[in-house]
């Protein structure tokens, strides 16, 4: 993808705003456990490989994952929302407090299980490790609804100083768009940028600001294949923006880069910055949004914040497993793009 001059300067200006920005972000917070192993033989139980655990890390995903995003990319950022008194838990704040990340505002829910995506890669000593399997761990039963009040409340209460909104809804009951519609409400006539991811329920949040669903969402959302049809997408992507009452659309599709929907515009199809070939693709979406809810905040345009949020997934689909963009990174791209 190349950027014309006049919005290469826009850009890094808008990224040299960054720092001065404080972002809410209130939804579910996700553990991404990664389980590195070596191959050492085949089983004699099962025609199975057997892996010698070596390592074991916990990083941020999900909302987590959002908000560390939002931090790398030189925002302040306030996460609300859920972890359980378990490993996956106490290793999720551990990540937050050693980024210096306020955990003031996150709760920790006795027997509650903090939702964690296990995966287990393996290979031969000094090769590439590849991944075998994901294993899934969640919370047996939804969460309290005082529980998600509560939330709402701590969240309202950091509002008057915040300069956008990020929800992500990952399904796990954090919050939904009740409860946004609510937290709006408070905010009365100020114009703070809210921006929603939502995985299971997007068609039901409405009169935000944005939202970032991947192509697979918007089928899921109207139960219908897209593929190849741009015209069906486009017809897809403005009913969306309509019933959702949004400033800005913004579909992810992969390789084939994003398309930007806007009210009284025509739809802008952004293509891929950097390589098609993505080397992992783990937490793209909350690095999109965090990219975009930033630049949001920090007064661009849908356009140029699309722009952005287009860089960052573009460098860190490079990356392996959960990973972060930097503010630096993405103004040493945009220089030379």
């Amino acid at each position: 993808m190349k950027i014309a001059s006049d919005d290469r300067s826009a850009l890094l200006a808008i990224l040299d705003k960054f720092r001065r920005q404080r972002i809410v972000l209130l939804g579910d917070l996700v553990a991404d456990e990664f389980i590195y192993g070596e191959i050492a033989r085949v089983s004699r139980e099962a025609p199975v490989l057997i892996l010698k655990q070596r390592e074991t890390r916990i990083v941020p995903g999900g909302g987590a994952n959002a908000a560390n995003n939002l931090v790398d990319l030189g925002a302040k950022v306030f996460p609300v929302g859920v972890v359980g008194d378990d490993v996956s838990g106490a290793g999720l704040l551990e990540c937050f407090e050693q980024k210096r990340i306020s955990t003031r505002y996150i709760l920790r829910v006795r027997n509650h299980v903090t939702p964690t995506k296990s995966r287990i890669l393996g290979g031969l000593a000094h090769w590439q490790r590849q991944q075998i399997v994901r294993i899934d761990r969640e919370p047996l039963q939804p969460l309290a609804r005082r529980i998600r009040k509560d939330l709402t409340r701590k969240a309202a209460r950091l509002l008057p100083r915040a300069a956008a909104l990020l929800i992500s809804d990952y399904g796990y009951g954090s919050t939904d768009a009740k409860e946004v519609a609510s937290l709006r409400r408070r905010a009365g006539r100020r114009p703070l940028p809210i921006a929603v991811d939502s995985r299971f329920d997007l068609l039901s949040y409405s009169d935000v600001t944005a939202a970032t669903p991947n192509e697979p969402e918007v089928e899921e959302a109207f139960n219908t294949k897209i593929g190849a049809n741009q015209k069906l997408l486009h017809k897809l992507g403005r009913k969306l923006l309509r019933r959702m009452a949004l400033q800005a659309l913004l579909v992810t599709r992969g390789r084939d880069g994003m398309v930007l929907f806007e009210p009284r515009r025509a739809p802008r199809h952004i293509p891929i910055f950097g390589s098609d070939q993505a080397v992992d693709v783990t937490g793209a979406g909350d690095t999109v949004i965090a990219a975009f809810a930033l630049a949001l905040a920090a007064g661009a345009s849908s356009y140029h914040a699309a722009l952005l949020a287009n860089c960052a997934g573009g460098l860190v689909v490079m990356k392996r497993g959960t990973a972060t963009v930097t503010a630096q990174e993405l103004k040493e791209a945009i220089r030379n793009a």
